[in-house]
């Protein structure tokens, strides 16, 4: 799924072959079976049905009414799949003018309240201290950019967390081990084909 020019991100299988725009199924909740177009943004994927299932199994309790952030969100799979399943917002960073252009329209068909896509470099508008906090976030940065590293360290240190966020990181299969904060702690873990997905919840920091 995406963030890359966008924030596109390589498809895990070779990626210099740009993906062709298609289309997102929803898989459950309010728009469930709705199907969106997917931006022609070289690279641009949504993250499968099949790891979406998987994880939306994992996050059954926690979203329903939870804010969302999805820091690198390209097709917007995840967080639009989180307002179907009763989220009650998601805030969308998208680097690609196409595809944050693309989001804007999907949202607009759902007439999705609560949902706002910024036009942004991620890592840029993470770099500022958070006006609130967050209860769920994405992370399925561009493979082999280099790019979670710092939006964990940005998400930790400048107030994006809730004291029980849970953080979704979806990456190339051999990003192992993934480098973040000690304080985030595993749940959950699985791979499918060349992707690693895992679910992760926040310890709050001893003083």
């Amino acid at each position: 799924m995406p963030g890359k020019a966008r924030h596109s991100k390589p498809h895990p299988h070779n990626g210099s072959t740009p993906t062709p725009g298609g289309q997102l199924r929803i898989i459950a909740g309010e728009w469930r079976s709705r199907k969106l177009p997917v931006a022609n943004v070289p690279g641009l994927r949504p993250t499968s049905d099949r790891i979406r299932e998987t994880v939306f199994n994992w996050l059954t309790v926690f979203t329903p009414g939870a804010r969302v952030l999805d820091v690198f969100s390209g097709t917007g799979a995840l967080s639009i799949e989180a307002l179907s399943r009763g989220a009650s917002s998601a805030t969308l960073l998208e680097k690609s003018p196409v595809a944050a252009s693309t989001l804007k329209n999907n949202l607009a068909l759902l007439n999705a309240e609560g949902a706002k896509v910024v036009e942004t470099d991620s890592l840029s508008w993470l770099n500022q201290p958070a006006e609130t906090g967050f209860d769920l976030i994405f992370l399925d940065p561009p493979f082999r950019m280099n790019l979670l590293e710092p939006a964990c360290h940005l998400l930790e240190s400048n107030g994006y967390l809730n004291e029980h966020s849970r953080i979704y990181i979806e990456v190339e299969k051999e990003l192992n081990p993934l480098p973040i904060p000690k304080n985030w702690q595993l749940e959950k873990s699985k791979t499918a084909g060349q992707v690693s997905f895992s679910l992760w919840s926040r310890i709050k920091k001893q003083k």
